[in-house]
């Protein structure tokens, strides 16, 4: 993680208004520091910035603090569902909101928010699989199933994502991701339960530093991990499984319980900036969606199909809705006795 992005860190200038804030609530390596302090310098509002790794650890402090705490959070798609229909967010004012015309039209509207009332997009990408082209001859992984190959044993890397990992063998078994039915969810249970012996590691924090170790060199990942670990020098491939890849969208929410909602307004604009969501993008890794950005993205980021897939790929996956407190209980119930290897 970047010091500058340590989880509780404080990026502001000296000369801001006293007192002038919005406190962010952001994934780990999400944002480019320098478009942080460039918010500063514009509008004199200082940005406290604290991270988290996966959206069950930030949607349960959002719970506990009911909706407190933080002026802006970034949930993945189905929690954005989740977290209004709980009364954890307030509607995003787009009145305010002066570049939202920005962002294609094409990821708006999503069932997981008709009208866009309580988000916004900032990023979306897959999780599929990555693996190390040094020791791994192309085309000898293309499905999510050749990750329960006995030659793997003790050396694969799954995201510590309870709705990911269930999607992969809810497709394997040729089930929706998104499915609501407990013998489903049971059968990939029982599916993933064979492939335990073959996770060296469960890691969501930074899921390309294993391979960058070489602890592992064959796993889930996501996009834009592999886009970073190929900027530090890593030979890593990504593949779109023929069973289908994950998508998400992640968004800007404003809490419920948010003391700096005009400052969360105006952090929102500003990353709707076409030169603001480039400098986020091509620090990242992950596909903007903000049309506006695209052409003045560099030749390596829009033409890497790690960050924007094929409409091939993105047909031929699926994003992850919202698929209700009962199913998600019981996926989270077989989860546990999987990472206890109960």
């Amino acid at each position: 993680m970047n010091k500058l992005l340590a989880a509780s860190a404080i990026l502001a200038s000296n000369l801001a208004f006293a007192g002038d804030k919005v406190v962010v609530y952001n994934w780990s390596e999400y944002i480019d520091e320098s478009v942080v302090e460039q918010f500063t310098e514009e509008t004199g509002i200082e940005v406290e910035y604290a991270t988290f790794d996966s959206n069950e650890v930030m949607y349960s402090k959002l719970k506990l603090q009911q909706g407190k705490g933080y002026d802006i959070v970034v949930p993945s798609t189905y929690y954005v569902s989740k977290m209004s229909r709980e009364g954890l967010l307030q509607p995003i004012d787009k009145s305010k909101l002066s570049n939202f015309g920005n962002l294609n039209v094409d990821l708006l509207n999503k069932d997981y928010d008709k009208g866009n009332q309580y988000s916004v997009p900032y990023f979306w990408g897959s999780t599929a699989i990555s693996y190390d082209a040094d020791s791994i001859e192309a085309g000898t992984i293309t499905s999510w199933k050749d990750l329960w190959n006995q030659q793997w044993e003790g050396k694969l890397l799954l995201t510590d994502d309870v709705r990911e990992v269930f999607h992969m063998a809810l497709r394997i078994n040729g089930h929706s991701g998104n499915t609501r039915n407990p013998e489903e969810i049971k059968q990939a249970y029982e599916t993933l339960k064979s492939l335990i012996p073959n996770v060296l590691v469960f890691n969501s924090e930074a899921p390309r530093e294993p391979f960058l170790s070489g602890d592992v060199s064959v796993g889930m990942n996501w996009n834009g991990e592999v886009y970073m670990a190929q900027q530090e020098g890593a030979n890593l491939e990504y593949v779109y499984p023929t069973e289908g890849a994950v998508f998400w969208v992640d968004s800007l929410v404003i809490p419920k319980g948010a003391e700096n909602v005009d400052n969360a307004h105006k952090f929102i604009n500003f990353l709707l900036k076409a030169d603001v969501a480039r400098a986020n993008a091509e620090y990242v890794g992950y596909a903007t969606p903000n049309q506006a950005a695209i052409p003045l993205l560099s030749d390596e980021v829009r033409n890497n199909p790690a960050v924007f897939p094929s409409q091939e790929d993105i047909n031929n996956g699926e994003f992850h809705h919202d698929i209700g407190d009962e199913a998600s209980q019981l996926m989270n119930e077989y989860w546990q006795k999987l990472k206890t290897g109960m």
